[in-house]
Order: structure tokens, then sequence, then C-alpha cells
């Protein structure tokens, strides 16, 4: 049985700068209902049993994948960056989420990664573990917590790309007081790299494995 993946963010805890001004993000549901707002507020019973149907006191954080980040090729003899040589390959298509926050409440969220990944000519097993990551930031600024997760993957008989979907279960972002809001955060995925794949990443290049066709090199 899969375990629940969960992102539990201090505030304390400050890490390595991972921003990109490439980096693409969605808008996520929320905002302010001006008239729910006026309903009963729910007392210490209603919060407990999880019966609060008020809206959120202001946006979801935006979301994204980190533009560098974003692929990951392993080649299986390093140094050799040709088409043949690709052991696998994997890609982040998109994410999307939801949160939850009222009054001074910390912002919960849960997010899903949509992902492909593919199996080159070069590979020599049908299965293959990629390690990604979840930071959360302040916009503009450097990450609040990064936490990195393992996703196994394993390509049938003759199948040369798979898709799979990650889910997050559970984001806790605390807040000093109400007055924060979602806007001021934003989540960034993305794979964890070697010097040498992120490098690639940043030269622009890119190998993609496509289901029954060869790729031409460098698309």
């Amino acid at each position: 049985m899969k375990l629940p993946r969960v992102l539990l963010v201090s505030l304390a805890l400050a890490l390595s700068a991972c921003a990109s001004r490439e980096t693409p993000t969605v808008e996520l549901p929320g905002g302010v209902n001006e008239e729910a707002q006026q309903q009963r507020a729910p007392n210490f019973f209603d919060r407990m049993i999880g019966n609060d149907q008020r809206p959120n006191v202001g946006p979801c954080p935006l979301m994204g994948v980190l533009y560098d980040t974003a692929r990951v090729v392993r080649f299986e003899q390093p140094g050799n960056q040709r088409y043949a040589n690709i052991a696998f390959t994997g890609e982040m298509q998109g994410v999307r989420g939801l949160c939850r926050y009222v009054d001074a409440d910390p912002i919960r969220m849960n997010m899903e990664i949509e992902m492909a990944f593919g199996r080159g000519p070069a590979a020599t097993t049908d299965h293959q573990t990629y390690r990604y990551w979840v930071a959360v930031t302040r916009r503009g600024r450097a990450p609040i917590e990064k936490v990195y997760f393992d996703v196994d993957v394993r390509f049938p008989r003759g199948e040369q790309v798979v898709t799979q979907r990650e889910r997050i279960d559970q984001i806790v972002i605390p807040r000093a007081n109400e007055e924060i809001s979602g806007e001021n955060f934003e989540i960034l995925v993305g794979f964890e790299l070697t010097p040498e794949q992120l490098q690639f990443n940043r030269d622009g290049r890119r190998f993609r494995i496509d289901a029954g066709e060869n790729q031409a090199p460098g698309q």
C-alpha cells in the first residue's frame, strides 16, 4: 500500500535558493466571497468534525514546475549524450491542487503532479526509480522547506512510455497571522538532477522517447 505523502513546513528552516524567472505557474481556485463571509462562523464542535463551509480568506499559493528541473535524461554511458545512449527519461507535465484556510489557520493543500517517463534504446531493465522534490517558498525568496520523494516506474513489456500521477496528500504552511494570505507563497516541483543533467537542460538540449516511433536527436 502506498504511504501518504506529506510536506509539513517549518518557518524556521531556510534552504538554498530555488527560483527561476521562467517558472510556469498556475493560479489555483480561491478568493473571498463577501456574502458567504457573513454566515455564522462554526463553533468548536463544528470545526472538530470538519463542518466548516466558509470560503477561503484569500487565494491559494501559486504552483508550478521549475523550468530547469522539469526534465531528466539518464544516459547509460556518462558523457555520451547521443539518442542511442539514452537509458531513461522523465518529464513533469503539470501540477494542480486545492487549498483550504480560514481565520488564522495554516494553509492546508493537496497536490497532484502529472509525469511522463520514457525507456530509451540503451535501457537494460524494465524499471527505474526517479527522485523529485517539492519546495514551498516565499514569493521571490529562498525556499522555506524542500522535501524529496521517490517514484518507482515499471515499463510493461513492449511499452517505451508510461504516464503517472503523483499525489501529495497534505502540504501544511503555517501563517503568522490572518493577514498572511496564500499569495505570499509558491510551491515548486522538479526532478533531482546531477550537475551534468542540470547543465544539459540549461543548454536547451532535449530528448523525448515517443511511443511507437524513434525520436530524432535534440527534440
